[in-house]
């Protein structure tokens, strides 16, 4: 499962995330896309744990799943 499934499978939209995390929404698509890492504080980690009902090794999977869409997506592009 990767970033976008996860917030999917609670019912929630980038803007949601974004406003109880404190970042854009463009950030949560940049995550969601693997353009680019999370970066948070143990707060906002916190508060992303609890939107999504998930313990932090399935945030850290879905983080890696994500990462890896993005670079098949490069590899396939640049073939």
């Amino acid at each position: 499962m990767n970033l976008r499934q996860l917030r999917e499978k609670n019912n929630l939209r980038t803007v949601d995330v974004a406003s109880v995390v404190g970042v854009g929404e463009s950030t949560v698509r940049n995550w969601e896309k693997g353009r680019t890492l999370p970066t948070l504080s143990i707060y906002q980690t916190g508060k992303l744990l609890e939107l999504y009902c998930c313990s932090f090794d399935e945030l850290k999977e879905a983080v890696e799943n994500s990462q890896i869409q993005m670079t098949t997506k490069r590899k396939t592009a640049t073939s």
